[in-house]
């Protein structure tokens, strides 16, 4: 895990973020007052149980939800994308923030080439079709892609799954967004092909110097991945800070459930892990350890 960067103004605030969606019985609350932000060049991890809300507040950053009810503020470089109309959202999608979707293979078009896809965020802001070709072929060889141009004009389902998440990363960055949000971007990959999908996003994250937000429910990644950690809970924030510190000395209760539910090499052959389902939620816990 590499140093923290020099922090500034954050490229990506979030700022008592509350979604709701309508049900039969009314609008149900998944995400309450959450804040949250991101500076350039950090990597920030947003962990919890699944239905805990993080996907929700990750695709309301670019308001993928349509039915989705939101209030409070997602800034972007400053600009809320809560009070953008349809059209400059849709600007903002791909070129100042990236999405990594965690199953690859739903998230592609089936039929139309991965060339296509990759190039599409290009096309739609004017650049050439030649030019386009040429920085998909140059960004998949860097993403590990062997053969490139050939490679270009093959199908979703000609690629394995380890390749097919190199691809989406390749939609989600070929136009140099400032903030990448990655969601659940390791799942149902094996344990090399994780790590390696996970350094290529802190490569690129370095080189680009942009602000990711990654989307996990494995503090096994978060460790090797993150500089700091927000743990999420039915929809709210109980404790936020440094990766190290959480993990060495956690103060919310849910955390240090959290941690004792994961195995450890050198347990004892049947160690009772621990469960996050039943600890009580007293306090939230701000990274200073202050009450929230």
């Amino acid at each position: 895990m590499s140093g923290h960067p020099t922090q500034g103004t954050p490229l990506l605030r979030i700022q008592d973020l509350c979604v709701s969606y309508p049900t039969p019985d009314g609008l149900k609350e998944v995400v309450r007052g959450v804040d949250l932000s991101v500076s350039r060049g950090e990597r920030v991890a947003l962990v919890g149980e699944s239905g805990s809300g993080k996907s929700v507040t990750a695709r309301s950053v670019l308001r993928l939800d349509s039915e989705a009810r939101t209030s409070g503020r997602v800034l972007i470089d400053g600009q809320d994308v809560l009070e953008m109309n349809s059209k400059e959202v849709r600007r903002v999608r791909g070129a100042r923030a990236g999405l990594v979707f965690q199953d690859p293979l739903a998230s592609l078009n089936p039929v139309k080439t991965v060339g296509w896809q990759i190039t599409q965020p290009l096309r739609i802001r004017g650049m050439g079709r030649r030019e386009a070709r040429r920085r998909a072929v140059d960004l998949l060889g860097r993403l590990g892609v062997a053969d490139p141009a050939r490679r270009f004009d093959d199908y979703p389902h000609q690629f394995s799954g380890g390749m097919r998440q190199r691809v989406v990363i390749a939609i989600a960055v070929i136009a140099e967004p400032q903030v990448l949000i990655a969601d659940e971007p390791t799942t149902a990959l094996d344990v090399q092909v994780q790590a390696q999908v996970l350094e290529l996003l802190g490569e690129l994250a370095q080189e680009k110097d942009m602000a990711v937000l990654l989307i996990t429910h494995d503090l096994g990644i978060v460790a090797g991945f993150a500089q700091r950690v927000a743990v999420m809970r039915d929809g709210k924030l109980v404790e936020e800070g440094d990766v190290d510190r959480v993990y060495a000395s956690p103060r919310h209760p849910y955390t240090r459930a959290l941690l004792d539910a994961v195995p450890r090499i050198g347990d004892q052959p049947g160690r009772r892990l621990g469960t996050a389902a039943a600890t009580a939620d007293p306090v939230s816990v701000s990274p200073e350890g202050e009450e929230l």
